[in-house]
């Protein structure tokens, strides 16, 4: 069934029965895969290198038009047929629906964790790569402060926002561990790890959100996803 997939030509599948993921450990990566670590959905994973622009090959391409990660194909789709999905939201809703986790099946509980998880997928994540690539990546080079300072001013709010949410509370949303704490914590661990800036967005003064993302990274899901795809 998944011969009909080009990007099976490049990544061939082990095991053509399971969920294919096509990733790597950023952010967005990782969220994929803790999703499938937590359903305990089978599943493998592929390693998308952005060293060698495997997400710009035709086969890449072939299943995700936008060329990002992460990206899956589930054989085992709706009414039997295989599916290809990408976005990383669409993939952990679709995921939780399949699985009938991390989700609420309906009423304002589920709302309230599609409400954070939009917040992460429209500000949160994209407002944190922004502030990365200036501080950390290619746009440190740019002598003009003003476009550092002006992602560098919005994480912090955000990151205000999320910390008063977090006051007195254990998840985002819902009453239990949720797809919305999936989306999240991930970009709060990149400013600790590839982004190395605790110190210049002063996170120490977000305490709720420490503790919080502690508790989410320390889940065994989550240390394993960290390691999905592996490194060579």
């Amino acid at each position: 069934m998944l011969d009909q997939f080009d990007i099976t030509k490049r990544w061939p599948a082990k095991d053509p029965s399971v969920i294919q993921l096509y990733s790597l450990t950023t952010p967005n990566g990782i969220k994929a895969s803790a999703m499938l670590e937590e359903t305990g959905l089978p599943y493998e994973a592929h390693r998308v290198s952005f060293q060698t622009d495997d997400q710009f090959t035709p086969e890449f391409l072939s299943l995700n038009p936008n060329n990002k990660i992460p990206a899956i194909i589930d054989p085992n789709g709706p009414n039997g047929e295989p599916l290809p999905l990408w976005e990383s939201g669409a993939i952990l809703i679709y995921l939780a629906e399949k699985s009938g986790k991390l989700l609420p099946p309906d009423g304002a509980k589920r709302a309230e964790v599609l409400q954070w998880l939009m917040w992460q997928m429209g500000g949160f994540g994209p407002m944190l790569g922004q502030f990365g690539f200036f501080h950390a990546y290619g746009g440190k080079e740019i002598e003009d402060p003003r476009p550092l300072d002006r992602y560098k001013t919005e994480a912090k709010r955000l990151l205000s926002v999320l910390d008063k949410h977090l006051e007195g509370r254990t998840v985002v949303a819902g009453d239990d561990y949720s797809i919305a704490d999936v989306a999240i914590w991930p970009w709060v661990r990149a400013l600790f790890t590839g982004y190395k800036a605790a110190e210049a967005l002063e996170l120490e003064r977000y305490a709720n959100v420490l503790r919080w993302h502690t508790e989410c990274a320390d889940r065994p899901a989550s240390q394993a996803a960290i390691n999905i795809p592996p490194s060579p």
